[in-house]
């Protein structure tokens, strides 16, 4: 067999490798099943068949990570690719569906060339499917994630989470919660000992909530929020290491204030206030509670 039908018949990742003209780093998604009505021919219509997708990324040359999940093309831009192309409509050619996957990934600012094989699981004896590769600029802008509701909770109030709960948790949309942390005492005369004193404060806080509402998860990076948008989960947020990470970071270290420059960055529609003061901002503001305490 000559290296030229070998490579036709290999799994995406091998021929990813043998037709680089240097060697590029790739991140792969293997043997993802979907069970999905797809199919030109009258036996497909009305009903699901499972389609099977093996998706390679190879990624533009950059700098080291540095373990920075939010520096790096997640491996959830794969899965969200085909979700998006699969809810977009009803698809006779695999073909199209291989396209539209790997235009999508094309969009993101790390990825260069994407291979997308997707195979046909119930079709027949064997497995039917379609290979594409596609380089280059993607006629696809990037999907935003749904814009959130921050809500800045504070110290006073997160000590009784029972009270407002089942109020927040019902507001529609993905939520994120900011927690104050109790005033403390840092009398030091070194200004990045005291600001990274007051994050791991506020990291702390935020933990404590989590204790008490075990069901909402922590999340201290951009890439996993942005996740928890959009499956419209409810984080609880940890802002140390944004806040320290960020190039355009806080001004501030205040509860309030990070809360202001998260929803700024996510583009929140709105600042929900739980027993804290209205912070300064252009966001909609609106009270849960009947305000902070005395």
């Amino acid at each position: 067999m000559t290296d030229e039908t070998r490579h036709a018949f290999a799994h995406p990742q091998a021929r990813a490798a043998a037709t680089a003209d240097t060697p590029r780093d790739r991140i792969l998604l293997d043997d993802h099943v979907v069970e999905v009505e797809i199919g030109a021919f009258r036996a497909e219509r009305g009903a699901t068949q499972r389609l099977a997708f093996d998706i390679v990324a190879e990624l533009r040359p950059a700098p080291p990570a540095g373990d920075d999940v939010d520096r790096i093309l997640s491996y959830d831009r794969l899965t969200e690719a085909v979700a998006d192309a699969l809810a977009h409509e009803r698809l006779d050619l695999l073909e199209t569906l291989a396209e539209r996957i790997a235009d999508r990934i094309l969009a993101e600012p790390q990825a260069e060339r994407v291979f997308v094989r997707i195979r046909k699981l119930d079709r027949g004896p064997g497995a039917l499917g379609v290979e594409i590769v596609r380089a280059g600029p993607s006629s696809v802008a990037p999907s935003a994630a749904p814009r959130p509701v921050v809500a800045l909770i504070s110290a006073a109030a997160a000590a009784r989470p029972l009270d407002w709960r089942e109020a927040l948790c019902a507001q529609p949309g993905p939520l994120i919660l900011c927690v104050e942390a109790a005033p403390t005492e840092t009398d030091l005369p070194d200004t990045a000992a005291r600001d990274r004193i007051a994050l791991l404060a506020l990291d702390q806080a935020a933990w404590r909530l989590s204790a008490a509402l075990p069901e909402i998860e922590v999340r201290d990076n951009r890439t996993e929020i942005d996740w928890a948008q959009r499956k419209g989960a409810t984080s609880i947020w940890a802002p140390a290491r944004m806040a320290v990470s960020a190039v355009a970071g806080p001004e501030s270290t205040r509860g309030a204030d990070l809360a202001v420059w998260l929803a700024e960055t996510l583009d929140a529609t709105e600042i929900l206030l739980v027993g804290a003061q209205a912070p300064v901002t252009d966001r909609p503001l609106r009270r849960l509670d009947a305000g902070p305490e005395a």
